[in-house]
C-alpha cells in the first residue's frame, strides 16, 4: 500500500496464500499469539501457511480488560521458555487487544523481534493493525504503556470478517466513519449512501472502506509516525477517543466496545465543535444520523459523570505541558487538534451527554 513502508494486503482468502505470509517469517521461527476465541477459528489455517517454520503459541483471554502487562508478560516468558532469538517472529492473530500486546510484546523481546500483523476484526483491520502504535492498558488510563513499533507486514483478509458478530462488526464502522470526518468528506458521503451494504458485509463495500481507511492511515503516519507534529498530524487519527479512553478506563473496559466508546465519542467531539463555532447544525445532523444507521450508541453509559470524565480525560496522550488537547472538526472532512478549547464549551458538552442518555449502551 502506498505511504506505508511495509506492505498491507488486503482481500478475500489471503489465509489460504502461503506466499502472502511466509517470506516474512525469516528465522524460522515464529510465536503465534492469539486469543481463545480467535484461534479455534484461525490459528491451524496460519500454522498451516509456515510449512516446516517452529511454531510456538500463546493463547490470551478475550477482551480489553485483558490488555495488561500481565498478558504481555506471558507472551515474553512463552519466547524465553522457547528459547528464541530476536530472529524470531511474533505473528498476532486476532483484533485490536491481541494487535497491541503482541506487538509490544515483540517491540520489547531482545529490543525487537519480528512481527506481523493479521487483524481479524473490522476494527483492527482499519485502524489498529497499522501504523506501528502497540502497548498495554494501566488503571490510570488506556494505552498508557507502549511503544511505536512497525510490523513487516500487515495481512487483512476480509473473509475473517464473516465470523464478527454483528456488533463487532457496528464497532469497527466507528473507526471507519472517523476517516471521513478527519480528512475525508466524499469518503463519508459514500458511507452515508452504502452503510447498509456494509452492515451486510457485501464484499465490494467492505474491501472498499478497509483499503480507503488503510490509505488514510498509512498517509497519515508516514508524515508523523511519533505523533510529534505540532499542528496536529497523527493525533488527528484521535478524534474522539479522548472521550472514548475517558469512558473506557472510567468504566474498567467492560461497558462498551472500543468502536462503541470513539462513537460516541464522536458526537460529542462534534457537540463541542458545534459550541466552538466552527460545525454547524447540519453538519451535526449529518454525524448523528450516520452512527445511528450504523446502530452505534450514540450516548455513554448511566455510570459516567461529568467528574469522571474530567478525572480521566487529562491523561490522554495528546496532553502537553499539562494542557489537555482535543481533536475537534472544522468541518466534515476537516479536523484540528486545539489545546485553546472552551473550558465552558467542554463542560456543557459533558452535561448534556451525561443527562440525556440517548440510547446508551
Amino acid at each position: 500500500m502506498e505511504s506505508c513502508a511495509y506492505p498491507v494486503f488486503i482481500g478475500a482468502g489471503l489465509l489460504g496464500d502461503a506466499r502472502v505470509l511466509r517470506p516474512f517469517v525469516e528465522g524460522g521461527v515464529a510465536m503465534l499469539v492469539s486469543n481463545e476465541t480467535v484461534a479455534p477459528l484461525f490459528a491451524d489455517r496460519v500454522r498451516g501457511l509456515l510449512g516446516d517454520c517452529r511454531v510456538h503459541m500463546v493463547n490470551l483471554p478475550d477482551g480489553e480488560r485483558h490488555k495488561t502487562l500481565d498478558s504481555m508478560a506471558r507472551i515474553i516468558n512463552a519466547l524465553a521458555e522457547n528459547r528464541c532469538g530476536r530472529d524470531a517472529t511474533v505473528i498476532a492473530l486476532g483484533g485490536g487487544v491481541v494487535g497491541d500486546v503482541a506487538g509490544f510484546a515483540a517491540a520489547c523481546y531482545q529490543r525487537g523481534a519480528g512481527l506481523v500483523q493479521i487483524p481479524t476484526t473490522l476494527l483492527a483491520q482499519v485502524d489498529a493493525a497499522v501504523g506501528g502504535k502497540t502497548g498495554v492498558n494501566h488503571a490510570a488510563g488506556k494505552n498508557l504503556i507502549g511503544a511505536f513499533y512497525q510490523p513487516k507486514c500487515v495481512i487483512a483478509d476480509s473473509d475473517t470478517l464473516h465470523s464478527l458478530d454483528q456488533r463487532e462488526l457496528r464497532a469497527g464502522l466507528a473507526e471507519v466513519i472517523k476517516y471521513g470526518l478527519i480528512r475525508d468528506a466524499g469518503f463519508f458521503a459514500w458511507l452515508e449512501e452504502n452503510m447498509e451494504k456494509l452492515l451486510r458485509r457485501d464484499s465490494d463495500a467492505l474491501a472498499r472502506a478497509i483499503g480507503q481507511s488503510c490509505r488514510h492511515k498509512a498517509a497519515v503516519v508516514a508524515a508523523d509516525e511519533k505523533e510529534n507534529t505540532a499542528a496536529g498530524g497523527r493525533a488527528l487519527l484521535n478524534l474522539g477517543h479522548t472521550f472514548a479512553h475517558a469512558m473506557e478506563a472510567a468504566l474498567d473496559y467492560r461497558a462498551l466496545l472500543h468502536g462503541e466508546a470513539v462513537a460516541v465519542g464522536l458526537l460529542m467531539a462534534a457537540d463541542l465543535s458545534r459550541r466552538m463555532g466552527w460545525l454547524g447544525d447540519g453538519a451535526v445532523a449529518r454525524i448523528e444520523r450516520i452512527i445511528g444507521e450504523a446502530g452505534l450508541p450514540a450516548s455513554p453509559p448511566a455510570a459516567m459523570t461529568v467528574e469522571k470524565f474530567l478525572r480521566f480525560m487529562p491523561m490522554d496522550k495528546k496532553s502537553r505541558g499539562g494542557k489537555m488537547r482535543l481533536v475537534l472538526l472544522e468541518e466534515i472532512g476537516r479536523a484540528r487538534v486545539v489545546a485553546d478549547h472552551d473550558a465552558d464549551g467542554l463542560r456543557a458538552t459533558l452535561r448534556a451527554f451525561t443527562a440525556e442518555r440517548r440510547g446508551g449502551v
